[in-house]
């Protein structure tokens, strides 16, 4: 996957987590600077979610993930109130 972040730096790689935050590990990571004149490899990095300006990924993963209904809350008190 492909990692932009507001600094403009961008980092190409596989993802191995990914929290709530969008805090991001990803291996085997090669690092390009804003202005594409230099490259890093990490064999692992951390990327904190506020940093991310976007995320591309792979159409065939995309793919894989199941569709959601929007049925995973439906039956639990329609939203009103704090269940009193």
């Amino acid at each position: 996957m492909l990692v932009e972040l507001k600094s403009g730096d961008t980092y190409n790689g596989r993802l191995v987590n990914c929290d709530s935050w969008m805090n991001i590990n990803l291996k085997d990571v090669i690092c390009t600077s804003a202005d594409g004149t230099k490259f890093w490899k990490l064999t692992d990095c951390y990327i904190r979610g506020n940093s991310v300006k976007y995320l591309r990924l792979p159409d065939d993963v995309v793919d894989k993930v199941p569709e959601d209904d929007g049925r995973k809350f439906a039956g639990r008190g329609g939203g009103r109130g704090r269940g009193r």
